[in-house]
């Protein structure tokens, strides 16, 4: 049976012009291109200057007062009556990994400028001020930390070490910020209210037939460095009860994380993410392995317990093969929680424009998890093609990104003319 929207659905759909969306996602999508195809627009680069230069194109080209921080977060502003209200604010990024789909980070900030335009042009009534902020190295491919802008906008990293922070060459983000002509003045005030578009960039929405996310937080995660220290030795007259394998006692922690992951399931998940052996001979029995492991859930007793076994474990390992065995933290993060009534309001225009729906937290880190620290925050998701995110075959179709921005127009008309 052909589903039938209601009328409100029908009309809040069609009002983010989804022709231009798409066409503005397909054009940003090809800067950053090499000659193969290849899509990777990092942070501060000259690719990530041209993104930049599009999106100012347009935002000015519709009427819209830009700004740029000190960091390079970019604000595209519409208030038309100048009320000194806090603003709503909409956000996400435009920087990507490498060998990037088109839609992560992209869609939310250009379904954002879509709203922006759609309110300005039937006049909508807004009583606070509307921006729009597609923020600085997200990502963190070229530079570390991820969430770069949010991070500085909300304090959490100070703007001097911010511009100190060096890529593998040794370039600086002040340096290149400069280079490319995005180390701005302007300051922007603490909003009101963040929203958050994005591609869900997992498998939840489209295994369960939903058109919408309703994103009830982001998960805490530790990231760790673990290495085993054996004995290297001849592969073929060492007898297995003498030998010190390295590689033997990652491959039993390594089951491990595997087995306490599932064991708790879907509440934790873990990844083994790199594994190396050392020396890395066929006829050698390796002297050193070292991995990461990626650990992540919404709740922070289950991080906490994860963690502790992992070290038991370590120990255990250590004791009962005679390996040296050590763990190195290289992040954590606690769980966030969104603004409830926020929640509450992405579910209800969900439900008034008949999408289906469904409750759930982000698995990965987003730009919402460190503006939740300073307002009410909340994200939607819609539905990723294969749950497939960080690739070339990332994809979400026109009519999921379009009830996207429908619910998005919906959530933030709504903050703005309360």
């Amino acid at each position: 049976m052909i589903p039938v929207l209601s009328d409100k659905a029908q009309m809040n759909s069609s009002r983010v012009d989804t022709r231009i969306l798409m066409s503005r996602l397909t054009r940003l999508g090809e800067v950053g291109r090499d000659e193969r195809g290849v899509l990777a627009r990092l942070a501060c680069s000259d690719a990530d200057r041209q993104g930049r230069d599009l999106l100012l194109k347009w935002a000015r080209e519709s009427g819209f007062e830009t700004r740029c921080d000190a960091i390079g977060n970019l604000f595209i502003v519409y208030n038309p009556s100048g009320s000194d209200e806090s603003p709503i604010l909409i956000g996400s990024h435009i920087d990507s990994v490498i060998n990037a789909g088109m839609y992560d980070g992209c869609y939310g900030v250009l379904a954002g400028l879509g709203v922006l335009e759609t309110i300005k042009a039937e006049g909508v009534a807004i009583n606070r001020p509307l921006a729009l902020v597609a923020f600085t190295n997200e990502e963190g491919v070229r530079f570390t930390p991820s969430l770069f802008g949010a991070r500085v906008f909300t304090g959490v990293l100070s703007l001097e070490a911010a511009y100190a922070t060096a890529d593998r060459d040794g370039v600086t983000v002040g340096e290149e910020l400069l280079r490319i002509g995005y180390v701005g003045t302007d300051s922007f005030p603490t909003p009101a209210a963040y929203v958050e578009l994005h591609i869900e960039q997992g498998p939840v929405l489209e295994a369960d037939k939903r058109d919408i996310g309703v994103v009830t937080g982001v998960n805490g995660a530790f990231s760790i460095r673990v290495s085993f220290d054996g004995v290297a030795n001849h592969a073929g007259t060492t007898p297995m009860r003498l030998r010190r394998d390295a590689g033997q006692g990652a491959a039993r922690f390594m089951r491990f994380v595997d087995e306490l992951a599932r064991a708790h399931t879907p509440e934790l998940v873990a990844t083994v993410g790199t594994f190396s052996l050392e020396p890395g001979a066929i006829n050698v029995i390796p002297s050193r392995a070292v991995m990461t492991v990626d650990c992540r859930s919404s709740k922070s007793e289950l991080l906490r317990m994860a963690r502790e076994a992992m070290a038991a474990e370590l120990a255990a390992i250590s004791e009962e093969t005679a390996l040296g065995t050590h763990m190195a933290v290289l992040g954590t993060s606690e769980p966030v929680d969104f603004a409830p009534d926020l929640i509450d309001c992405v579910e209800e225009t969900a439900v008034d424009l008949g999408y289906s729906h469904l409750r759930l937290p982000s698995g990965a880190g987003h730009d919402a998890q460190m503006m939740a620290a300073v307002c009410p925050a909340t994200m939607i998701f819609v539905p990723s093609l294969g749950g497939i995110s960080h690739n070339p075959l990332e994809h979400s179709s026109e009519e999921e990104l379009a009830k996207g921005a429908a619910v998005l127009l919906g959530v933030v008309e709504e903050l703005v003319t309360r």
